[in-house]
């Protein structure tokens, strides 16, 4: 009887074991079919787009906030409005119901591809020119207004290559990562007030107009956004850029710093001589044997009253007279 007992418990055992083994292959296999396979490539088919976060890519998932960025913009229905990194075109078509014509600038042929099936087949087709391949690389075509869900990666150059476009745009309304956008209105006396903040508002308008929290975004992103409206200056400022972009370059290296300090550093002196001497030969003027370009550019901080003031403290009208102070005395940043 003990043995027929054994032999019972032992068949039970085998069954269980049975039973789990072909239950967890089943389960496994769904899992896997869920999951999709992989093409030769690498990439997940049978599933959603998977985003490139290299790229910088999420998408604007909230419609409310999309149709805010429309209407921020104040189209007119005579518009070519530039619209950087569409993605699936979520904003795209909004845009195409108020405007003459959208540019869309994406550098994913996935996306690419996506967006001219979206349109595909309706009246917006023709009136979507996509370009393929980087913006901050491609020469930008004419447009009244551009918008945008910028890559965060490439918010600097992107904003400058805006700014020195040719012809002038209307406006651009631009959402970035909320710290960048922070930067670009920042006021002198703030924290994060930089040489972002003043090259930036020399040359446009810069208001913040509202934030975007991360999960307005798929996949979301680590930071919050915020949306700004750039409108550039036109006509630009008489002054030499280069000649500013140098200036600011060496005040704002340590903007906590006096002015003073931030001159009397060895490797801004030595540019400061060279570029000096580099003036004088143009003029065709001899530099004296005795001359050195720290006792000038003290003179020329100590009479014009900046020696010990701070650039972060500095506004636009500032660093002009700075500049002008400094050019009068045969000073280049360029």
């Amino acid at each position: 009887m003990c043995s027929k007992l054994r032999s019972s418990k032992t068949w039970t055992i085998c069954y269980i074991l049975f039973f789990f083994r072909v239950t967890t292959t089943s389960t496994m296999v769904k899992v896997g079919k869920m999951k999709g396979k992989k093409d030769a490539s690498g990439a997940k088919t049978g599933q959603a787009m998977q985003f490139n976060h290299a790229l910088g890519q999420h998408i604007l998932k909230n419609p409310l906030i999309v149709q805010a960025l429309v209407d921020k913009s104040a189209l007119r229905n005579t518009d070519t409005v530039l619209e950087i990194g569409p993605g699936t075109g979520n904003m795209t078509v909004k845009m195409l119901e108020k405007v003459k014509r959208v540019i869309a600038c994406e550098l994913d042929p996935r996306m690419v591809a996506e967006l001219q099936k979206r349109v595909q087949g309706t009246h917006f087709q023709t009136k979507l020119q996509i370009v393929v391949g980087d913006v901050i690389k491609t020469e930008l075509p004419f447009f009244d207004v551009c918008v945008a869900n910028v890559p965060y990666q490439i918010s600097s150059p992107l904003v400058f290559k805006l700014l020195l476009h040719r012809p002038f745009f209307r406006c651009a309304v631009l959402m970035f990562q909320r710290e960048f956008a922070q930067r670009l209105v920042a006021k002198p006396g703030d924290k994060l007030y930089c040489r972002l903040s003043i090259n930036t508002q020399l040359l446009a308008r810069v208001d913040h107009l509202m934030k975007v929290g991360k999960n307005n975004f798929r996949p979301p992103p680590k930071v919050e956004s915020s949306v700004v409206r750039i409108e550039p200056r036109n006509p630009p400022p008489p002054i030499n850029f280069k000649e500013w972009d140098g200036l600011t370059r060496i005040c704002f290296v340590r903007k906590n710093k006096t002015l003073g300090a931030a001159f009397g550093q060895n490797g801004v002196l030595l540019v400061m001589e060279k570029n000096y001497k580099v003036h004088k030969a143009v003029l065709n003027e001899a530099v004296p044997a005795d001359f050195k370009i720290k006792d000038l550019i003290d003179t020329v901080l100590n009479d014009s009253g900046f020696r010990e003031k701070r650039a972060r403290t500095m506004d636009i009208d500032d660093f002009m007279k700075l500049l002008q102070v400094f050019n009068a005395a045969g000073l280049h940043f360029a």
